[in-house]
């Protein structure tokens, strides 16, 4: 099976359409997981995110502001 580097190397050198066709595959994959295998995902993605920012290499934002730009953003 060939590694993550391969593969995003590979996808990166497709046509901007295929791209995009793979994107949303994949995408639409995370959608297919189960309840249990999502909350371990995000439990995953949680403690990385609380690693980052205690080691320094994330800053923390005021729900306020993240509320402000998601709200511009979506418009």
């Amino acid at each position: 099976m060939p590694d993550l580097a391969e593969v995003l190397k590979s996808a990166l050198s497709l046509k901007v359409d295929d791209r995009a066709a793979l994107a949303e595959r994949l995408l639409a994959s995370l959608d297919e997981l189960d309840e249990e295998e999502a909350e371990r995902l995000w439990a995953e993605e949680a403690q990385r995110r609380l690693e980052e920012y205690r080691a320094g290499r994330a800053r923390a934002a005021e729900a306020q502001d993240v509320a402000k730009k998601a709200e511009i953003l979506f418009r």
